[in-house]
C-alpha cells in the first residue's frame, strides 16, 4: 500500500497531499479493481441475458448477511453472505436446467424468495432493519486496504477464467445445445460463470450499494455492444468504459457528497445513451 500511496500522491487533489485522506486514496484503489471486474463480467451477463441474475444474487447475498448478523461473533457477515451467495448461484443453475423454464422466471422465483427470506431474518424478533441500511446504498470510502486485497484476487482469478474459458461459455451461451454436442460440459460452464458472479456481486455490495449494483453488472456490456465490431473491441470498450465511469464517479461524490455508487452508474447511463446515439448515427 505505501506505494500505492506514493504514486497517488503525485496527483493534482488536496485529497492526494501526503500524509492525508487514506480512505480516499483506498477507495480510488478499490474502484480501479472493481472496475475491472464489472466490465469483463457485464459482457457476459449481457450476451446471456442475466441482467437481472445480478440483482436477485444482491438479495441473496443480503440474506446471508442477515444469517450472518443472527450468528453474531460466530462468522463473519461478509464470507457467510459469500457462502449463500455461491449456494444461490449453483442451485439456480441446476433448476434453470432441470426445470427447462426461461432464465427470467427462475431468476424472479429465487429473487422473491430470498429478498423475502432476507427480510424476515432481519426484523425477526421485532429486530430493526436500520442497521442493513447501509448495504442499500454502499459505502466506498469505507473500504479497507485488507478488503482490496481480496478485490484483487477476485479479479486475477476472473481474468484467468476469460482467459481459460471465455469460448466455451460464450458457446455455451449463445448455443447450449449445440455446445453440449461439442463436448462442452454447459452446466459447469454455466455453473462457473454463476459463481464468479456471485463472488463479485458478494464481495462488493457493500461498497457499490445493492440499489444499484445490477447497473453496474449490464451498462459497461450494454454500452459496448452499441459500438463494438468485434469481440476485442467489445470486452475493450466494457472494461473502458466501467473504469472511466467508476473514477469519474468516485471522484464527482467526494466533490458533491454524494453516493458512489450512484454516481459511477449515472455515468455509465450517460456512457451508454451516447454510444447509442452514436450506434444510430452509424447505422
Amino acid at each position: 500500500m505505501e506505494l500505492w500511496y506514493a504514486l497517488v500522491d503525485l496527483l493534482p487533489f488536496e485529497w492526494a497531499e501526503p500524509g492525508s485522506m487514506y480512505f480516499m486514496k483506498n477507495a480510488l484503489l478499490a474502484v480501479l479493481v472493481i472496475s475491472p471486474l464489472f466490465g469483463l463480467l457485464s459482457t457476459m451477463v449481457v450476451e446471456s441475458r442475466m441482467s437481472f441474475f445480478s440483482d436477485a444474487l444482491g438479495h441473496s447475498a443480503f440474506t446471508g448477511m442477515a444469517i450472518g448478523a443472527l450468528a453474531g461473533s460466530i462468522v463473519d457477515p461478509l464470507w457467510c453472505a459469500v457462502f449463500f451467495a455461491l449456494a444461490f448461484s449453483l442451485l439456480f443453475t441446476w433448476v434453470s436446467h432441470r426445470s427447462g423454464m426461461a432464465n427470467d422466471t427462475v431468476i424472479g422465483v429465487f429473487s422473491s424468495t430470498s429478498v423475502a427470506l432476507g427480510i424476515f431474518l432481519a426484523t425477526y424478533g421485532g429486530r430493526s432493519f436500520s442497521k442493513f441500511n447501509a448495504l442499500l446504498v454502499g459505502d466506498i470510502l469505507s473500504v479497507e486496504p485488507k478488503k482490496i486485497l481480496l478485490l484483487g484476487g477476485i479479479l486475477a482469478l476472473t481474468v484467468i477464467l476469460w482467459v481459460v474459458s471465455y469460448n466455451q461459455l460464450m458457446f455455451s451461451s449463445v448455443h447450449p445445445t449445440l455446445a453440449a454436442s461439442r463436448g462442452i460440459q454447459v452446466f459447469w460452464q454455466e455453473a462457473l460463470f454463476s459463481a464468479a458472479v456471485a463472488l463479485v456481486v458478494t464481495v462488493s455490495m457493500t461498497w457499490v450499494g445493492l440499489l444499484v449494483i445490477n447497473s453496474l453488472l449490464v451498462l459497461p456490456g450494454a454500452a459496448a455492444r452499441n459500438l463494438a465490431r468485434n469481440l476485442r473491441q467489445y470486452h475493450l470498450l466494457s472494461l473502458v468504459g466501467a473504469v472511466a465511469a467508476g473514477i469519474a464517479g468516485l471522484l464527482t461524490s467526494y466533490y458533491i457528497s454524494a453516493s458512489a455508487g450512484a454516481c459511477i452508474t449515472l455515468y455509465l447511463a450517460v456512457w451508454f445513451a451516447l454510444t447509442f446515439l452514436l450506434r444510430t448515427k452509424r447505422l
